[in-house]
């Protein structure tokens, strides 16, 4: 009876350890989402977000940070969702970014626009000076 119930013990702490190996390997470090993430804030960074989506490019350093630490203290699975977020959040700034950049050229066009047809509107032909008449020649 007493080598059954070592068996038994024997084969639960194998499974435990099985476990916890699987446990492990199942969710690895999100170097890479980090990686990801990184990228994308740097790319806000570039875009003008800092200017143009102050909000959004903050939330996205402040889940990026978050992530960093969680993979540093072995948090995989916080780790991944803060990195992925992060990502998206970087996405989002860098298109509001894109966004107030492209209404303002779009305003500067359209006020081009109205200057110029402002402009056609008082050189036209039925508002110049009526021709002169040609002076004869006196000697």
């Amino acid at each position: 009876m007493k080598s059954s119930a070592g068996s038994i013990k024997g084969a639960a702490t194998c499974a435990a350890v099985v476990l916890a190996v699987a446990a492990c390997a199942s969710s690895p470090i999100p170097n890479e989402k980090i990686a990801v993430a990184q990228a994308s804030v740097q790319r806000a960074e570039q875009s003008g977000a800092p200017e143009l989506a102050p909000v959004e490019l903050s939330t996205a350093r402040d889940k990026l940070q978050r992530a960093e630490k969680a993979a540093a203290d072995h948090d995989a699975e916080p780790a991944t969702v803060l990195a992925e977020q992060a990502n998206v959040d970087a996405q989002l700034a860098e298109a509001t970014a894109q966004e107030h950049r492209s209404h303002k050229a779009e305003m500067e066009f359209e006020a081009s626009l109205q200057a110029l047809r402002e402009q056609a509107n008082h050189t036209s032909p039925t508002d110049s000076p009526p021709p002169v008449a040609p002076q004869p020649l006196t000697q």
